[in-house]
């Protein structure tokens, strides 16, 4: 494994959390960006209360709810953070924040066993909100677990939005972590964060001493350190070959974790988040708590909207592993933490000089390079291991040559793990 590599980027943020809850529409799409696909449950036309389900995974029971009160339209396609179409499940916004019923009605948190627990994370839709979108019960389904690992490794340059989440909600991030380790019956949780997050180590460390099990532990300002991976073995010392439970080992997301400080705190299921709108491209850089299927473009004119650029480019997610968009027509999905707005100053591509700097810099050991021109011979490709990419985009950010090499790789990928 690589040593982690220093990125410099203008991170400057403000701990204030801006908010855009009031779209006029939000669209809920059917397909995620796996490609898992949704069963639309709602008719044009129909009463949609905030808080219902209106499309589910059928193959695990696990539901999408609205984010508003309204009326559902006439499904229309939109865009999501890898560039695709998708048709959606739009909901017209009545402002009133109905429930069909009253959410503040709920279980005591003390005496959830972990059946119900479990159960709770799949009905309230709960997901990696560190951007992987994977249903949060799959993991906590795993049996013999003994650590719990929360992940405030802000991962890329510009995101900030999980260290926001943490000056804010450190109090309540402790207490939905000693809740879940009692429920779990987890014996020792940590806690990670990069230690140039002074604001973040000082709000956690007001009330960690009353939460004897559980422990803060500091990684570097380096990139790709918020890869699980790397905060398993940085917090626990332990490596594991695909998944963390493997060793007993459970990976949650600081935002995840507050959503599940809501969920059992006010029986609240996975509507809302908090990204992060940024660039050189925005007028106010912020962290914004955003409705799930509101449209990238309505949030950011609520922010001010853009500065004039010469040839702007709109980046779903962060500048390395972040997809670049044909405009910002797109929708907030769970996955989404980031939207960012820079100037096209980029180079013209050079020809590859087999200088070897990508193979240097990949975190999981493999030759971007000859995977790249071993694209289209899928035998070589197989013994490449293209499928080890966690797509962290360094091989481009090294290229000399200017190369995208991840997108290279990523298409390699897709053709040895569609066989």
């Amino acid at each position: 494994m690589n040593k982690p590599i220093r990125i410099k980027a203008n991170n400057k943020i403000s701990y204030d959390i801006e908010k855009y809850i009031k779209p006029e529409m939000v669209y809920i799409p059917l397909e995620n960006k796996s490609g898992v696909t949704y069963k639309h449950l709602v008719k044009e036309g129909e009463y949609v209360y905030k808080g219902q389900v209106v499309a589910i995974n059928e193959d695990i029971n696990f539901p999408i709810h609205s984010s508003v009160s309204g009326y559902a339209k006439f499904g229309s396609n939109k865009i999501i953070g890898t560039g695709k179409k998708i048709k959606c499940v739009v909901i017209e916004n009545d402002y009133k924040e109905k429930y069909q019923k009253s959410r503040m009605i709920k279980k005591d948190i003390s005496s959830y066993t972990k059946e119900e627990f479990v159960n709770a994370l799949r009905e309230n839709g709960i997901t990696g909100l560190g951007g992987s979108d994977f249903p949060t019960f799959l993991k906590y389904q795993a049996d013999n677990i003994k650590y719990l690992v929360v992940n405030a490794v802000e991962c890329e340059p510009y995101v900030s939005c999980d260290k926001v989440v943490v000056h804010n909600y450190a109090e309540e991030i402790l207490e939905a972590v000693d809740h879940i380790i009692e429920i779990m019956k987890i014996k020792k949780a940590v806690i990670v964060l990069k230690e140039n997050n002074t604001d973040g180590i000082k709000e956690i460390n007001k009330y960690i001493g009353t939460y004897p099990n559980i422990k803060l532990k500091l990684v570097g300002d380096a990139y790709p350190n918020g890869w699980e991976r790397l905060v398993v073995k940085n917090a626990l010392g332990i490596e594991y070959d695909k998944y963390p439970t493997e060793k007993g080992v459970i990976v949650s997301n600081v935002s995840t974790v507050y959503a599940i400080y809501e969920m059992l705190k006010y029986n609240r299921p996975l509507t809302e988040r908090v990204i992060t709108i940024t660039g050189p491209g925005i007028k106010k850089k912020c962290n914004v708590r955003v409705k799930i299927g509101a449209l990238a473009s309505e949030v950011i004119a609520h922010l001010d909207g853009y500065k004039d650029l010469q040839k702007p480019i709109f980046i779903a997610g962060g500048p390395m592993m972040g997809n670049s968009l044909p405009n910002d027509d797109v929708i907030i999905t769970k996955d989404i933490n980031c939207l960012l707005v820079i100037e096209d100053h980029f180079e013209k591509n050079l020809p590859c000089i087999n200088c070897g700097k990508c193979t240097e810099v990949c975190p999981v050991n493999i030759m971007p390079v000859f995977i790249m021109k071993n694209r289209d011979n899928l035998d070589n490709l197989k013994n490449l291991h293209p499928d080890k990419c966690i797509e962290c985009g360094l091989c481009s950010f090294t290229c000399p040559s200017k190369i995208e090499v991840r997108e290279y790789v990523r298409i390699a990928k897709a053709k040895v793990n569609n066989k």
